[in-house]
């Protein structure tokens, strides 16, 4: 039995549509039209993964998306954005308000499925639970939980995840195609402009703190993870 996903999208054929489909591959699918009506499934039960459209009757999914970011009950909560927009900057947009990835229409259920199932792959618990301490921070997997000291810093969960790979592997220079196997795992939807959307908000995360510092670009290659700030 596949998760439970809720599908907000007011398009009443294309909702009906993509729910049948997520059933039929045995996913447990509730449906919203609006806002207002997602906000009141959320309050029933928390889903496993949220596909969201950009275009909504009452606001931007894209304002909701940074409200549901912004709620420490649903800032986890995987979320998927569909839209009719194509170009590059859109897709930058919505990764950068908080989105784990970004389907443009039209696309096929096979496509959606396996995003779907890329998506929640990656938002599982990391391999290993071993808690990792290096260039002043610390990070506990099993707690999800990074600190500079007496400072917690809140990350997202594929940020998490690229913080962890970076610190378990320091001092080596990691190209975008090597982040997306390692951090993503299976990216063969996602583009390698991807990487560097999180990277800047793996930074922007870090930058209280000032170990934003720790990670260097590598023009022309991709990114390295210093030991320390020094």
């Amino acid at each position: 039995m596949g998760g439970s996903i809720l599908v907000v999208e007011d398009e009443l054929l294309t909702q009906k549509l993509i729910a049948a489909n997520l059933e039929r591959a045995g996913h447990r699918v509730r449906r919203a039209l609006s806002v207002p009506e997602a906000e009141l499934q959320l309050r029933e039960v928390l889903p496993d993964l949220v596909l969201l459209d950009w275009i909504l009757p009452d606001t931007t999914g894209m304002a909701f998306l940074r409200r549901l970011r912004a709620d420490p009950r649903t800032k986890e909560i995987p979320i998927i954005m569909l839209t009719g927009r194509a170009e590059e900057a859109d897709k930058v947009t919505g990764l950068e308000a908080g989105a784990d990835d970004y389907l443009t229409k039209p696309f096929s259920n096979r496509e959606l499925l396996a995003r779907i199932k890329a998506v929640i792959r990656r938002r599982a618990p990391l391999v290993s639970d071993e808690v990792v301490s290096l260039g002043g921070l610390t990070l506990d997997p099993g707690l999800h939980l990074v600190t500079a000291g007496d400072c917690k810093l809140e990350l997202l969960a594929i940020e998490f995840r690229m913080l962890h790979f970076f610190m378990t592997h320091p001092d080596r220079v990691h190209t975008r195609a090597q982040l997306l196997d390692q951090v993503w795992g299976d990216h063969v939807y996602v583009e390698e402009r991807t990487v560097d959307v999180h990277i800047r908000r793996l930074r922007q995360m870090l930058q209280p703190t000032g170990h934003d510092a720790l990670i260097e670009t590598v023009r022309g290659t991709g990114y390295r993870f210093r030991r320390s700030l020094n």
